[in-house]
């Protein structure tokens, strides 16, 4: 798969720092899900394991290649939510997985070469985990990189966070999202590229799951409970039942839209009765709503406090 140009300025500055001999003992890929820092993780770190590589880039044909293809590299280990002992997912990365790792590390690389980890989420660590991974950070290993992948860079302590060299993942240019969206063969490129704000991986992945018309749904939601139609619960009911988090991006991005044009002097699309003060508060409370879905109350009763107050 050709990785996408916003990629090329970070590719180049690691293989630099490889081809010297200079890589750090720890990096942290951050930015908003969707630019494909996984990707580039995982393309990075077939290329440093790899043992003929070229540029950089794996041959994908060696026996290290075909191990890490196949999930069982023995140097490379991938750390993520894992499994409690009733089988269950975890909503966490808890310090035992984190000692676990650090006895692993102390051990030889049985390739000779490169022992990699990459902790992905490394911001759902809770705080023992953080605790037990600094030791690790602090007295590296040699030939052993460390590989933190975060959505919200800001959830990890200060202290994990300075210690790791960042690789941070920005929007690109609008003009590189489309031309990149186009390429990928997605359809009303711009419209879906507005959709996400910009991000062109959410906007090819929304393109295909009919993100564009549940925007129209919930910009009309919106308009019909500004001019007093429609019942608050039950459209609370129904974004709940497809979807509600990214309704909720939608909802704010139309709060926002309100916003400018009452601050332009412009009649609100929405036709909103909320003044430009009350659009930027809901515009907030939209986004609290959005990550107060991932916790333990109830979404039907936060969905339903949101939209009363916008009618």
């Amino acid at each position: 798969m050709t990785a996408p140009p916003w990629h090329a300025e970070h590719w180049e500055r690691l293989q630099a720092r490889r081809r010297r001999d200079a890589l750090p003992h720890a990096l942290l890929l951050c930015g908003p899900a969707g630019l494909g820092k996984r990707d580039f993780l995982r393309r990075f770190v077939q290329g440093l394991l790899c043992q003929r590589p070229h540029d950089g880039e794996a041959c994908g044909q060696c026996r290290s290649c075909l191990l890490f293809a196949a999930g069982t590299h023995p140097d490379y280990v991938a750390l993520g939510y894992g499994l409690r002992k009733d089988g269950a997912q975890r909503s966490e990365i808890v310090v035992d997985q984190i000692r676990e790792l650090s006895a692993r590390l102390a051990m030889a690389s049985q390739f000779g070469g490169w022992q990699v980890v990459a902790i992905d989420p490394a911001d759902a660590m809770n705080a023992a985990a953080a605790n037990a991974l600094l030791k690790t950070l602090e007295e590296p290993t040699p030939q052993t990189l460390l590989l933190l992948v975060a959505d919200a860079p800001w959830r990890l302590p200060q202290t994990i966070r300075s210690r790791c060299q960042r690789i941070e993942f920005h929007l690109p240019a609008r003009g590189q999202a489309l031309a990149w969206l186009q390429a990928q063969g997605v359809a009303e490129a711009a419209a879906a590229l507005d959709a996400a704000g910009g991000n062109p991986g959410l906007a090819r992945d929304w393109a295909g799951q009919g993100a564009l018309a549940r925007r129209q749904e919930v910009r009309k939601d919106l308009a019909a409970l500004a001019a007093g139609r429609g019942e608050p619960l039950e459209v609370a009911r129904r974004w709940l039942d497809g979807e509600p988090e990214q309704r909720l991006w939608f909802a704010a991005q139309a709060a926002a839209d309100e916003a400018r044009a009452r601050a332009a002097g412009a009649a609100p699309p929405l036709a909103s009765q909320l003044d430009g003060e009350a659009l930027d508060a809901w515009f907030a409370a939209a986004n609290r709503t959005r990550d107060a879905l991932r916790g333990p109350l109830r979404g039907d009763l936060l969905l339903l406090e949101l939209l009363s107050r916008w009618r």
